[in-house]
């Protein structure tokens, strides 16, 4: 799914418009009553709700779901900010046809004087500010979002949070966002709604279809979107009957340290499960007999250092080369991770301590191959980069690093992002909170790894492992829980993913 800023938005709506054509009214009554059966499915008829309208769009549609709902028997009463000017347009039209019904209660507020009183089981919708809004919010708006934020009501808000902006909420002030439980957004999420630091505004948020015109959709370039199943699906390799193990590609993965093999374990499972055909995993001479143990469909290849990385194998026969997990910051893995990238001539996928090795070594990353994949969590990413003033800021500088070393950057989180060479940025769409648990990492760094060996490209590989990743996640939190979810469950997993998305 294409993800669009608010400004674009506007323009594929006016676009919709023009071409589908309809009238800017009816569009608005057709998102309303979208928005309008949602909460019919949510609420009863016995729940009060109180809606909360701004003099825009954003209150058009409030307005418009305020007297759908009144003739489906809610108690409705609408709160209308007023700013001594007059309403137009679409909100207008909608505020007139509310009291030509005549069965919901209209008020003006114009001072805190005329906020209403609420009873615990009202429902407040904000439609009060929208995605047109490029200013923090102050006065009576601020003051009346402070006191709804205040509130232990249910809140839903339409479209958008009121105060939060669509992208970068840096300079915002936060203290005047609603603090929604629900957010109904129109035909596409806000590229805000995936980012941390909002989740206390956006609550749940379900994107409502309206009808948006797909040539607008199509025709509308933008370097953001959203991960859906079909696009994956289509990213898949195809098997043929006379494909065999040496087909679907040789991996080397270098792992584990003393007091860390477990990462190297994970990580080899993991790479087989998503489908070389064959591993080789290279640990220091303590771990040959876990990995051979632990995983005897691996080769293992041995280092010449008791406890730790200081050397690998020929790379001649490796389509792909996987490095970092549990390998620790001694100087001689150092140097070999030095070696490696000067002698790597495949992808790699570079995690966890050698993505630090690397933040301490910046001249390194000029040594990459061409179309590897790093994969940091926030704080990896941060060596890498440097601070950040938010979340829309670290995607800018996440974009910026894939175009400037030819890579691809996978920023793990609840909607891990992936940043391509060509400057593109893939939200996923699956995964828990259960996953935040060791060795999730190593199992992700384990399914890129296996799926670049059998020649997926290096975007294709890391967006079907994150997702693959994240949907074996999911399948093993609704069997143990997120509470009791463990990386090994993932990778045990990974079967069903795949069969759920051929």
């Amino acid at each position: 799914m294409k993800l669009f800023t608010t400004k674009q938005i506007a323009a594929i709506d006016k676009f919709t418009i023009e071409n589908e054509p309809i009238a800017d009214i009816d569009l608005m009554e057709r998102a309303s009553l979208q928005m309008t059966n949602w909460v019919v499915q949510q609420f009863s008829t016995e729940e009060r709700l109180l809606f909360f309208a701004g003099p825009g769009n954003n209150g058009g549609d409030a307005l418009a779901m305020a007297r759908q709902l009144a003739d489906l028997d809610y108690q409705c009463e609408v709160y209308l900010l007023d700013f001594g000017k007059p309403l137009k347009g679409s909100p207008a039209i909608n505020y007139k046809r509310l009291e030509e019904q005549g069965k919901v209660k209209l008020t003006k507020l114009r001072s805190e004087n005329d906020f209403p009183e609420v009873s615990d089981t009202d429902v407040l919708i904000d439609g009060l500010f929208g995605s047109g809004l490029s200013r923090p919010l102050e006065g009576l708006p601020a003051q009346l979002v402070q006191h709804i934020n205040q509130l232990l009501n249910v809140v839903v808000a339409v479209d958008i949070p009121s105060g939060l902006m669509g992208e970068s909420n840096a300079g915002n002030k936060l203290e005047n966002i609603i603090r929604a439980d629900f957010t109904l957004t129109l035909q596409f999420p806000k590229i805000s709604f995936l980012f941390a630091e909002n989740e206390q505004y956006v609550g749940q948020w379900e994107v409502l279809p309206i009808g948006l015109h797909p040539d607008g959709i199509s025709e509308t370039p933008s370097p953001y979107s959203f991960a859906d199943v079909e696009d994956i699906t289509a990213r898949l390799p195809l098997r043929t009957k006379f494909d065999h193990k040496g087909t679907f590609g040789h991996a080397l993965l270098i792992a584990g340290s003393y007091g860390k093999m477990g990462a190297a374990v994970l990580a080899s499972k993991a790479c087989l499960r998503a489908g070389a055909g064959l591993l080789t995993t290279h640990v220091p001479h303590m771990g040959f007999p876990i990995i051979q143990t632990a995983v005897p469909e691996a080769m293992a290849s041995i280092d010449q250092h008791d406890s730790m990385f200081t050397s690998f194998p020929d790379l001649a026969p490796y389509a792909a080369i996987g490095v970092g997990p549990g390998l620790g910051l001694k100087r001689n893995s150092c140097r070999a991770l030095c070696d490696l990238c000067d002698q790597a001539k495949v992808p790699m996928v570079i995690d966890a301590d050698a993505l630090n090795i690397l933040a301490e070594n910046e001249a390194w990353l000029e040594k990459l191959p061409e179309g590897s994949v790093l994969t940091p969590h926030p704080g990896e990413f941060r060596r890498l980069v440097g601070e950040t003033t938010d979340s829309y800021d670290a995607i800018q500088k996440q974009m910026a690093f894939a175009k400037k070393y030819n890579c691809v950057v996978v920023l793990k989180g609840a909607h891990t992002s992936v940043a391509a060479p060509d400057g593109t940025l893939c939200w996923n769409s699956t995964g828990n909170p259960g996953m935040g648990t060791a060795g999730s990492g190593d199992a992700l760094t384990g399914i890129i790894l296996g799926l670049l060996a059998q020649g997926m490209s290096s975007v294709d590989a890391a967006l079907v492992g994150v997702y693959l990743h994240g949907l074996a996640g999911d399948m093993a939190a609704k069997k143990h829980s997120e509470f009791a979810l463990m990386a090994g469950d993932i990778i045990e997993h990974l079967g069903e993913a795949f069969l759920k998305i051929q």
